[in-house]
């Protein structure tokens, strides 16, 4: 009898220790950069840079060998991470545009109303108009209610010089460097959440590695600015510094990688407290941490004018690494093609949500969990600012072309990803790849068909509406004003 009670109480307490454990959400960390191509971490095979913290994150989770920023600009990605929409019809389709409310539930939103928690720091960039606002409490927020620490869009990283704008819709001067200060932020909001109990979604947008203006160079030529505070300076020796290959090692560049990669230290060693404070918490096990970038940075490869926009790969190929113990195989890599539109609908699948109908983007939790790499088949790309492109990717090529196939121009290229990985030989105008480039045409033109995108130009959108229209954040989207 004692041992039939016993086996009684020991199957009630399994069960209820079952359900206990399916009944627990995971909580997640999503942590993003500005500006950092893949090649900018030493898990991807960068021998120069430090970066140990996300090294060790690289070697507890999923690195992600084939992700891709759709439309390698600010405001863009970060539109499609907070949508899982093409711009064209999340209202992003520039910088300096809106994210449109409604169409469907946004990132935070469908958290937020299964009961997590949900807090957003660091850059934004989804206002709209001025940048030197705050953010209004409501639906511009998307979801992030419990709190919500931003300065919008700043580049001015210094001590003394960067901020955050608070609930009174003050500026709030940090006394260290901004990604030092943003991460105290997000640290006091793990150790003061008002609920422990729920689970909670915390996003962390640093804007470094990202230029922060110009210099005049030894060679008389302005180059964008990327120097770091000194104590991350010092940790590199300039004259040491590689190129990438192709790119011409001058004085001017080696300033530029320098900086750069100074600042890319800073970010590694702010993301190893944040590893840190979860383990302290306890939070560890039960969090899905991200790590990503909204899209990379050319400094100066191929002469490049700008350090972003271009369908090349240090301008679009980010890193994307993903832990989440006893779920995801510890230091694994897949080369799943990933892009920006597949985020959202992507991590709602593995943390077992339901995905808004209006995702545009895949939700790849299964082919991660099942490690199928082959689920993908190509990832469109696209440039709406100025004179754009459109064009695919796949394991092989990259494409893209501008309006008319314009030849010479660096938004009109084929390259071989297999047999030139770095994209020195543009075969865009080589005769012999001419089936290739007319196949890969053939993809290009089926996904715009899908969005129903006739390859309109910047110039197209304003023509289309006032400039006040398409800066009221409850205006209709871009689609919708081009049909």
């Amino acid at each position: 009898m004692k041992n039939t009670s016993f086996a009684i109480v020991l199957s009630f307490l399994m069960l209820f220790s079952n359900a206990n454990a399916k009944a627990e959400k995971p909580n997640l960390v999503f942590v993003f950069s500005d500006q950092q191509t893949f090649d900018m971490l030493g898990c991807y095979g960068n021998k120069q840079i430090i970066t140990p913290y996300l090294d060790k994150l690289a070697s507890e989770g999923v690195r992600f060998t084939h992700s891709f920023s759709n439309s390698p600009i600010c405001t863009p990605f970060r539109g499609m991470l907070m949508s899982g929409q093409q711009t064209l019809y999340n209202g992003t389709f520039v910088n300096d545009k809106p994210l449109v409310p409604g169409h469907g539930k946004k990132f935070a939103e469908v958290l937020r109303d299964v009961g997590y928690s949900t807090a957003y720091i660091g850059k934004w960039h989804l206002l709209g108009g001025d940048r030197d606002r705050p953010i209004p409490k409501g639906e511009m927020r998307y979801g992030f209610d419990e709190v919500f620490e931003s300065n919008n869009c700043h580049v001015d990283f210094r001590a003394g010089k960067c901020f955050y704008w608070n609930e009174d819709g003050q500026k709030v001067f940090f006394d260290k460097w901004e990604v030092y200060g943003q991460t105290d932020q997000a640290l006091a909001y793990l150790d003061g959440r008002k609920d422990a109990i729920k689970p909670f979604a915390l996003f962390v947008s640093w804007h470094p590695p990202h230029d922060w203006g110009k210099f005049e160079g030894e060679d008389g030529l302005m180059h964008y600015k990327y120097d770091a505070p000194d104590e991350l300076m010092a940790m590199y020796k300039r004259d040491s510094i590689k190129m990438r290959p192709g790119v011409d090692n001058t004085p001017d560049r080696r300033r530029m990688y320098h900086g750069h990669m100074a600042m890319t230290t800073g970010v590694d060693i702010a993301f190893g407290q944040l590893m840190e404070k979860l383990k302290q918490l306890k939070l560890d096990k039960n969090t899905i941490v991200i790590f990503t970038s909204d899209h990379g940075d050319m400094l100066e490869f191929d002469n490049a004018i700008y350090p972003k926009q271009y369908p090349h790969d240090y301008s679009c190929h980010i890193p994307f690494i993903m832990r989440w113990p006893g779920k995801l195989q510890a230091g694994s890599t897949t080369g799943l093609l990933f892009s920006t539109l597949d985020i959202m609908p992507t991590v709602l699948g593995l943390m077992g949500l339901e995905v808004p109908k209006e995702c545009h983007g895949k939700n790849l939790s299964g082919a991660i969990l099942n490690q199928d790499e082959n689920a993908v088949d190509y990832i469109p790309i696209w440039l709406y600012e100025g004179k754009g492109y459109r064009g695919v990717i796949t394991r092989d090529y990259t494409f893209s072309t501008q309006k008319g196939a314009t030849e010479g121009s660096l938004h009109s290229v084929l390259f071989d990803r297999k047999n030139d990985p770095y994209q020195i030989n543009n075969l865009f105008s080589d005769p012999k790849m001419a089936p290739v480039k007319e196949k890969l045409w053939t993809i290009t033109q089926q996904w715009m068909a899908k969005y129903n995108d006739q390859f309109w130009e910047q110039d197209d959108f304003m023509k289309a509406a006032t400039n006040e229209q398409w800066n009221n954040p409850s205006y209709i989207r871009p689609v919708d004003v081009l049909k």
